[in-house]
């Protein structure tokens, strides 16, 4: 009997056995909640990225174009200013194709030696006026290319993600049933799934509604500064050819003298 009395004793004054040492939380909540998502949740995730990186390709792409054509239309405008003669300028505009302002200038001087062959004041001025809209007009159009891909992303992408939602919540009531009583353990996976869903959407949208904003607003600013060009050149176009005229005038009238 003394035997077994000393061993339990001994076994009740033994310590405790050591608690298990805690697990490491992970690296990434948000990743682990990726790779433990759905079919349906991981098509949207995916979806959205490839849609996050067409939009943020289309605005890099556009705010460089923009920056090279702003820098070349300033470089154009004092060249214009500083020229005496449009032919001269005509022949190193091309130096500065990557300038809106070029095409403008292009289709003006073009009818106006269509109407006048390079001497004296434009027959019909309203053709030069609607020279240089059209002229703006395919400047705009070419620069807007792409756009509505972005208007179009910044608009679906916050549904797209709605979308995950919805089916996120399904999963979870799902889940619900399925285990007969409300635990975290069974609404969790669908209750992750909608709100990284939903984060995903708005992460997508939000920098494409800013980038279509800014870049709509240069569009705009590209298009003042094409119309102030056309109306600056056809006021040099009167101006030079008005002043050309008393010349020309008082030259012929010499010659009949002799």
């Amino acid at each position: 009997m003394m035997v077994p009395i000393a061993s339990l004793a001994l076994l009740f004054f033994q310590e405790a056995p050591a608690p298990a040492a805690p697990v490491a939380p992970s690296s990434s909540a948000l990743a682990d909640m990726v790779h433990n998502s759905g079919p349906v949740a991981f098509g949207v995730l995916i979806l959205l990225l490839a849609a996050s990186i067409f939009s943020w390709t289309i605005m890099f792409t556009k705010w460089s174009s923009f920056r090279r054509a702003q820098m070349q239309s300033q470089r154009f405008v004092r060249a214009f200013r500083k020229s005496t003669r449009l032919s001269e300028l005509a022949t190193v505009a091309e130096q500065f194709r990557p300038s809106p302002l070029v095409g403008v200038f292009t289709e003006i001087h073009e009818e106006y030696l269509r109407q006048t062959q390079g001497r004296g004041l434009p027959r019909n001025p309203q053709a030069l006026e609607r020279a240089a809209a059209m002229a703006a007009s395919e400047s705009l159009t070419q620069m807007e290319q792409q756009m509505t891909w972005l208007a179009t992303i910044a608009a679906i992408a916050p549904f797209i993600g709605l979308f995950g939602t919805v089916m996120g919540i399904i999963d979870a009531f799902h889940g619900l049933g399925t285990a007969g009583a409300a635990t975290l353990r069974a609404v969790a996976p669908g209750i992750s799934e909608a709100l990284i869903t939903t984060a995903a959407g708005l992460v997508v949208a939000i920098p494409a509604v800013v980038g279509y904003n800014q870049l709509t607003a240069r569009l705009r600013e590209f298009g003042s500064r094409m119309d102030d060009f056309g109306r600056e050149l056809l006021n040099a176009i009167e101006n030079a050819a008005a002043v050309a005229a008393p010349v020309a005038s008082a030259e012929e009238s010499r010659r009949r003298t002799f």
